[in-house]
């Protein structure tokens, strides 16, 4: 669910802020957007209400990401036992303009999938990220 839905209370809005600088920190030229899903019933149908989505749009095409902008998706479930939600984990995904470049997933294992590799130490700052998003919420 994009991002600007979830942010409900300050808890969880300032928890957005922080996934946004630890990205911008990564990679200075991102631009955030919160709002990465369209408002139409076709892609509603699609829509993770248990995720907070980002979308990162950077100024061109990269050769060093192998795409323009990431979709991350932070996942959450409701524990029944401790009702509260709990981070799952994160996915990413790059896209090109030929559409998914490649994903990485930190519920399987933590590998970057496509048909287009991003350079390794953007895989790296990648995968930092995500673990930086992992203290975060876990705090």
């Amino acid at each position: 669910m994009n991002a600007a839905e979830q942010a409900k209370g300050i808890q969880i809005a300032t928890k957005i802020a922080a996934v946004v600088n630890l990205f911008r920190s990564e990679f200075p030229d991102a631009k955030a957007d919160l709002k990465p899903w369209r408002n139409d019933p076709d892609t509603r149908e699609w829509v993770d209400p248990d995720s907070i989505d980002i979308g990162f749009h950077f100024p061109g095409w990269s050769p060093r990401f192998q795409g323009r902008s990431i979709l991350v998706q932070i996942r959450f479930y409701q524990d029944p036992v401790e009702q509260q939600e709990r981070l799952i984990g994160l996915e990413t995904a790059a896209f090109n303009h030929q559409g998914e470049a490649w994903r990485l997933s930190t519920v399987e294992n933590w590998q970057i999938v496509g048909n287009y590799q991003p350079a390794t130490d953007v895989a790296e700052k990648i995968k930092h990220f995500c673990r930086q998003v992992f203290e975060l919420f876990q705090s």
